[in-house]
């Protein structure tokens, strides 16, 4: 058992896919103090039931993290006015004005077009050859084109989009690039919306402009924070995730064959994944608590800031068996890979069609897909805020 007289440094040593046997020492104790690089000491948060506590108690706020010394990975400081720094009511008025282009049946009809998208790209894949970089092949523009056209970008953007991104997230970009860059990212974006709104289309960047300019329902900040929030959110998730996925189908043996066979058992793997498969092991978007909270045995204190580890949630032997095994058949999986309460991912419904269009796709057009080099020889990110592959190469 870890014993704490001071906080821990965080977030632990990345270690790829695998998770640090640290989250579940903790898992078994109360919440711990952690120190991250830069800002507040924290407490973290492994169990379960206390994550999904924190994630729906309005007493611990994103919002009330503006304007703090927050803990963080590096030495800027989150802003914004957009979906991850507010609370309701003006969280719930921001989001009213794009849940309907975020809904089930909307995003179902994304996906004949998600499909003819997938199989564009491994037409070129196959017409290429052996071997492919699944990851800068299909990974990246796939969901990158899907969110950009539900949004309203230029198609001749979207590598573009990419590039900043991962700017953006590394945690070891130097400040004076960070800034740069960022800088380069919000012209581009204030450009696209005034774009949008000198050529209106059948967007959702529209209808954030019109919002704005003709019906005075969110301001001209909220609106650019909303538009970076949605870009940025939209496609990196699920680009590494697509990558992280199949990095596991692969490495299991007959477990792709299987989806391959029975594309009924799809959506039911997706979900697995998405609890199996840690996407943030070392970064989350800190809460502060406005009042004082009794939480796994702890008090929090009012003012004290608190980092929730998803991954180590969805871990937790009280809620699923035999929690570290993937099994693709695991029924009743509440995991809590899209968030939980008031901030539950808005896009939940879109990345899940896209993780199950991706494996139907590539399963089906590339039978006999394997990894076209050694698994030690895979290249992780290291100083990157989203765990993922730098590149998956792949034969068939």
């Amino acid at each position: 058992m870890l014993t704490q007289h001071q906080p821990l440094p965080y977030p632990f040593e990345p270690r790829g896919l695998d998770l640090d046997p640290r989250y579940a020492e903790l898992r078994e104790q109360p919440p711990a103090r952690v120190r991250m690089p830069y800002g507040d000491e924290a407490w973290l948060v492994t169990r379960y039931e206390d994550v999904r506590t924190v994630l729906a108690d309005p007493r611990f706020s994103l919002a009330a993290a503006m304007g703090r010394d927050q803990p963080r990975m590096r030495s800027v400081a989150r802003t914004g006015a957009g979906l991850f720094s507010t609370e309701p009511p003006e969280h719930t008025r921001l989001r009213s004005l794009m849940a309907r282009g975020f809904s089930a049946r909307r995003v179902e009809a994304l996906r004949v077009r998600a499909r003819e998208l997938a199989d564009a790209l491994i037409d070129d894949i196959v017409a290429a050859g052996p071997p492919s970089d699944l990851v800068e092949e299909f990974a990246i523009p796939m969901p990158t084109t899907i969110i950009c056209e539900v949004l309203g970008i230029p198609a001749e953007d979207h590598r573009m989009l990419w590039h900043w991104a991962e700017t953006v997230l590394s945690a070891v970009t130097p400040a004076d690039v960070l800034a740069t860059e960022g800088r380069a990212f919000i012209d581009y974006m204030t450009g696209v919306l005034e774009l949008r709104g000198r050529e209106p289309g059948d967007d959702l960047l529209t209808t954030l402009v019109r919002a704005c300019r003709e019906q005075g329902l969110i301001s001209e900040e909220e609106l650019l924070s909303i538009a970076c929030d949605l870009l940025i959110a939209g496609f990196v998730s699920t680009t590494n995730q697509i990558g992280n996925f199949f990095y596991h189908l692969l490495v299991t043996p007959g477990e792709l064959n299987r989806l391959r066979e029975n594309p009924e058992l799809i959506p039911r793997a997706v979900e697995e994944l998405m609890r199996y498969v840690p996407l943030l092991t070392g970064f989350s978007l800190p809460r502060y608590a406005t009042a004082d909270v009794e939480l796994g045995g702890v008090t929090v204190r009012a003012g004290e800031a608190v980092m929730i580890a998803t991954a180590a949630a969805n871990r937790d032997p009280r809620v699923f068996a035999d929690p570290e095994r993937l099994d693709l058949d695991r029924p009743g999986n509440p995991h809590i890979g899209f968030g939980h309460g008031v901030h539950y991912c808005i896009g939940a419904h879109l990345a899940r069609l896209e993780l199950q269009v991706a494996i139907e796709r590539v399963s089906a057009r590339l039978p006999g897909l394997r990894p076209a080099v050694p698994e030690h020889e895979l290249r992780w990110k290291e100083d990157a805020m989203v765990n993922g592959l730098q590149a998956l190469p792949i034969t068939w």
